[in-house]
């Protein structure tokens, strides 16, 4: 037998909403607006419509409430984003902004940590 779904909230519904018109607004913008706006709209809807895939799959992914919870407990992705966040670091020899991979890295072995224990304690 499967389970039903919970309906998604309206926060869930809301985030989708503003994240799907700000990509359809931004993009009717890039394409009014004179060259060095328009590209900077097209830029910012680009974002809008990846995160608005994004939060998709997670929503679909994590059907019920407490998806930061969820998340923080699953280990598997955190070690993926600690994997290639450490490859990124590692790829970028001498570059300027190579600190933002560290910092990455050294968050995503925390996450590893905190999801480790907390799958361990409950």
């Amino acid at each position: 037998m499967t389970e039903l779904r919970p309906p998604w909230s309206p926060r869930r519904r809301r985030t989708l909403g503003w994240l799907a018109g700000g990509a359809v607004v931004l993009g009717i913008a890039a394409l009014v607006l004179p060259a060095q706006f328009g590209v900077t709209a097209a830029f910012l809807a680009a974002l809008c419509g990846f995160l608005f895939v994004a939060a998709l799959v997670l929503f679909f992914a994590v059907p019920g409430p407490d998806t930061t919870g969820t998340l923080l407990r699953s280990s598997p992705l955190a070690g993926a984003v600690t994997v290639v966040a450490v490859l990124l670091w590692l790829s970028t020899e001498g570059q300027p902004l190579r600190w933002i991979w560290a910092a990455a890295a050294a968050g995503g072995l925390v996450w590893v940590a905190t999801a480790l224990w907390l799958t361990r304690r409950g």
